[in-house]
């Protein structure tokens, strides 16, 4: 070995990339190649702590795969660990610490996780490893992991649409001489319609490769997923240009409608006028600004046909509860996982993994989502999460299914939205009160009702829709920690003009319901 060769090898880095930091906008790339070796690696610490949609697992790994090569062909010295590679240790720590005993290097250098989990599994590297050990910022978010912690110092609730207007401000998005476009901050009130049965959508696009070794290699190494797959015709986007294909499409078909039916839920299609780029987004191979800057750009070169309430309810999603999301967990976790505000309990039923329930709403989520890895945020969050909130589901268990069942799932978004957003075990850190519903709501955005075994307008007797005695039920259960939130006065008042007889056969009924979960 030449002097030159083994004083390069002594000062090169070697550089850690997980399965979701694919970001080929960071700076590491604008360095020299050879000043690196960069490690990406499929390790059975990530695809078994909790069981995963075996579409989630071949996206992320396909991602990574197509990112390694992306790498490798601008000049980058990569090394990837496949699954079934004989060296691989299996952790990504235990990996790190076999590379840097066999090659010298400089220092090990990673960016900084998004989930706490794999954060101090790699802060604890700095201990173990012979050499220097760098952290930096993932460059991805608009914020910092603290910011929003900082921003709401001192203050007892954190609420989202003040951290929103914070950010509208500080990074100029939809503002104009300091105050909001259309003298308005938020258009939520006009993003709430039902889908019209005569009303049109654009196809969905699909990219429809093939991931057969992808999927060989799972069932070679024994690793347990549920769902479906075709393994011909894999949909997800899994690269940069993909996701691009995506966003423009979004863009240009599905933007003009986002904001009217965002909310809105159909059997006859599965991803309506949403972007789908929740996956590419969370693996960031594309970054929230350009995302945002593209929907704007359309908004403005169309504004005849793109009205303000489409375009702000898009960046809404993205700068506003996606990065109060993230500064939630990191201000909350670890202490975050293990609450349980209204103290429940009940297993997930297990139709919940199967889809085989006579509730037509709960069996068509549950089914898309066994089939697709993916539903829209009002699927999951009105529909399953509102069943389990209603049934008294334990949020352990409903979190280890959500993180598990949608590709775009990662525990930072996931589990905010899980235990806070939607079952309300945080007591209201997240939202400031519990999303529930009776059939009522669900047959307004929806038409789910259609053809249901269950009346939607019955609550009690043969055959009433379980959502609705479940539904008062739950705020009869918890009355003592509900009754004084002003958000959910209107419930309490309206239980105290039943009469007793009627608030008996309610929780008779609900009591029928859930003594035999299994069945409905």
């Amino acid at each position: 070995m030449s002097k030159k060769t083994a004083i390069n090898d002594r000062t090169k880095k070697l550089r850690l990339i997980l399965g979701d930091q694919l970001n080929a906008s960071h700076s590491w790339f604008r360095e020299l190649p050879d000043t690196a070796r960069y490690v990406l690696m499929e390790v059975r610490s990530e695809t078994d702590y909790c069981i995963h949609h075996i579409q989630k697992v071949v996206a992320f790994f396909k991602s990574m795969r197509r990112f390694s090569e992306t790498l490798k062909q601008q000049g980058f010295e990569v090394q990837y660990l496949a699954l079934d590679d004989p060296s691989n240790k299996q952790s990504i720590s235990e990996n790190i610490v076999s590379l840097t005993q066999k090659d010298t290097y400089s220092c090990f250098e990673y960016q900084l996780p998004d989930e706490y989990r794999l954060d101090q599994e790699l802060q604890h590297l700095s201990a173990t490893l012979a050499v220097p050990v760098v952290a930096v910022d993932t460059e991805h978010f608009f914020t910092t992991r603290n910011e929003v912690t900082d921003l709401f110092q001192g203050k007892k609730q954190f609420l989202m649409e003040s951290f929103y207007r914070e950010m509208r401000k500080k990074h100029v998005v939809l503002m104009s001489r300091g105050k909001p476009e259309g003298e308005q901050w938020n258009f939520d009130t006009e993003n709430r319609k039902k889908l019209p049965k005569t009303q049109s959508i654009p196809p969905s696009i699909t990219f429809n490769s093939s991931v057969t070794d992808l999927v060989t290699l799972l069932k070679k190494c024994k690793v347990k997923t549920f769902g479906e797959i075709d393994p011909n015709k894999f949909t997800w986007a899994t690269s940069r240009e993909e996701g691009l294909v995506l966003l423009e499409h979004f863009c240009r078909e599905l933007l003009p409608l986002f904001g009217t039916y965002q909310d809105a839920m159909t059997i006859s299609h599965d991803t309506l006028f949403h972007s789908q780029l929740s996956f590419v987004l969370n693996v960031k191979l594309l970054s929230p600004q350009e995302v945002i800057d593209r929907v704007i750009r359309e908004f403005r070169s169309r504004p005849n046909e793109i009205s303000l309430s489409q375009a702000e309810g898009f960046v809404r999603q993205i700068l506003g509860w996606r990065e109060y999301m993230r500064g939630m967990y990191w201000s909350m976790m670890p202490a975050f996982k293990k609450e349980n505000f209204l103290g429940h309990s009940r297993p997930l039923p297990s139709f919940f993994w199967s889809g085989n329930t006579k509730m037509n709403c709960v069996r068509h989520a549950v089914s898309q989502s066994l089939r697709t890895a993916y539903a829209h945020h009002i699927q999951r969050l009105m529909i399953t999460g509102n069943f389990a909130l209603l049934a008294g589901v334990d949020p352990d268990e409903l979190d280890r299914w959500y993180l598990g069942i949608y590709a775009d799932a990662v525990e930072w978004v996931q589990i905010t939205n899980t235990r806070g957003m939607s079952q309300f075990a945080d007591g209201g850190k997240i939202a400031t009160k519990p999303y529930v519903s009776s059939a009522n709501y669900i047959h307004k955005m929806s038409n789910y009702c259609d053809g249901c075994a269950y009346d939607r307008e019955k609550r009690t007797g043969s055959m009433a829709c379980p959502f609705n005695s479940l539904y008062w039920n739950f705020f009869i259960t918890h009355k003592e920690k509900l009754k004084k939130n002003p958000r959910i006065g209107m419930a309490y008042r309206n239980i105290d003009r039943m009469s007793h007889s009627e608030i008996k056969q309610i929780t008779a009924q609900a009591e029928h319901y859930l003594s035999d979960i299994e069945k409905l």
